[in-house]
């Protein structure tokens, strides 16, 4: 018995490359928070921090392939944000738990956060009235100088001993992610209003 059309077409894009690298994405979550939570000391660093840039840049390769190759589905763009919203999240909990980021840095953790709820929140919001907003330049700015900022601070203390700076970095790099989280949550709130208001 043959199946139908549109379920023999699904099938391989399920399993296609750009899908599995995003499943890879969601599957370096927990290993993240075992690597902090069981090793100790520098192995738990480096090994997080190569879990987090290895997951990040799928982030990218993913995007890229599934547009080189058409290979792009509903799935993927399901999965996609999803993966990026719980490797973030997780990876902002887990640095406050180790108290990498402390004190009022937290504050920047807590916008982040924040502004990711807020956005997933008004996306579903739009998809109701059938409005897509596209990511602008300066969001796709703030994911990078993101993800390069929980990446220093994993390295944390086992970076500082390489370059004495790098926890420093880290947070002064969330701050400025923090900022530019607000500014283009800002825009995404705007927007939802106008649409919400038209309606």
């Amino acid at each position: 018995m043959s199946l139908p059309m549109h379920h023999a077409a699904s099938r391989p894009l399920v399993m296609s490359l750009p899908n599995v690298l995003t499943y890879g994405r969601i599957l370096a979550v927990p290993l993240l928070v075992a690597c902090l939570y069981f090793l100790q000391g520098d192995a738990a660093r480096w090994a997080a921090f190569g879990l987090f840039v290895t997951a990040s840049v799928t982030d990218w390769l993913d995007g890229y392939i599934a547009r080189a190759w058409h290979q792009q589905s509903t799935l993927g763009r399901m999965l996609d944000p999803i993966a990026d919203k719980l490797l973030v999240g997780t990876t902002l909990l887990m640095l406050t738990h180790i108290n990498t980021i402390y004190g009022w840095h937290v504050w920047a953790a807590v916008i982040i956060l924040c502004r990711e709820i807020l956005v997933s929140g008004l996306r579903e919001f739009l998809a109701e009235l059938n409005v897509r907003i596209h990511v602008t330049q300066l969001a796709k700015w703030k994911t990078s100088l993101q993800m390069v900022a929980l990446a220093v601070l994993l390295a944390g203390p086992a970076g500082d001993q390489i370059v004495p700076v790098v926890s420093a970095s880290g947070l002064a790099l969330l701050w400025m992610a923090a900022l530019l989280t607000l500014w283009t949550g800002y825009d995404y709130l705007r927007a939802a209003v106008q649409h919400a208001m038209e309606r």
